[in-house]
């Protein structure tokens, strides 16, 4: 199971990038900041607009050392018909058909064969380091993550709400 603290489930799964088949290994990732988000299903209501948002943000992410990856248990056959009606990605669009990451996870709702809306922000050293997993209705917000993620990067305690510019608590 997943805790905040330990290290990230590795995991190497198939999926898209653009429009292209690939094959992506977490570990390839070590030395960024990784962002991993599953969503539940493709072809459905609320996750294109997460995945939508992830991508008109992923500048921004990337220029905080930041690497986004998604992840569902669909094909990435269904990822691919799936871009048809959504546009590319900036960033991979995994296939956890075994729903094997899902369960590493701990975000496969079991007797629907989903995913929960989890996501993760992993340290350059592979160390989970925030969680939010979330109810399938109700979209995550990016701009949060982003935040938290810039929360982090300062090694120091901030304070409810805190953005960059805004005074820090001092290191822990």
């Amino acid at each position: 199971m997943v805790r905040v603290g330990q290290p990230a489930p590795e995991f190497t799964l198939e999926g898209v990038i653009g429009r292209n088949f690939a094959t992506v290994n977490l570990a390839d990732y070590k030395g960024k900041w990784v962002i991993v988000f599953f969503w539940p299903l493709d072809f459905t209501f609320v996750c294109p607009t997460e995945i939508k948002e992830f991508t008109a943000r992923n500048k921004e992410i990337q220029a905080l050392n930041g690497q986004v990856l998604g992840i569902s248990v669909d094909s990435k056959y269904a990822h691919l018909a799936w871009i048809d009606e959504i546009g590319e990605q900036a960033y991979p669009m995994l296939s956890d058909i075994t729903k094997e990451v899902s369960r590493a996870y701990d975000v496969l709702i079991e007797n629907e064969g989903i995913a929960q809306r989890g996501t993760f922000i992993i340290d350059p050293q592979g160390i989970v380091r925030w969680m939010v997993v979330s109810d399938l209705n109700v979209g995550r917000s990016v701009s949060e993550t982003i935040r938290v993620l810039e929360a982090l990067q300062t090694g120091e305690l901030c304070p409810v709400d805190w953005h960059p510019g805004e005074k820090t608590l001092g290191k822990p």
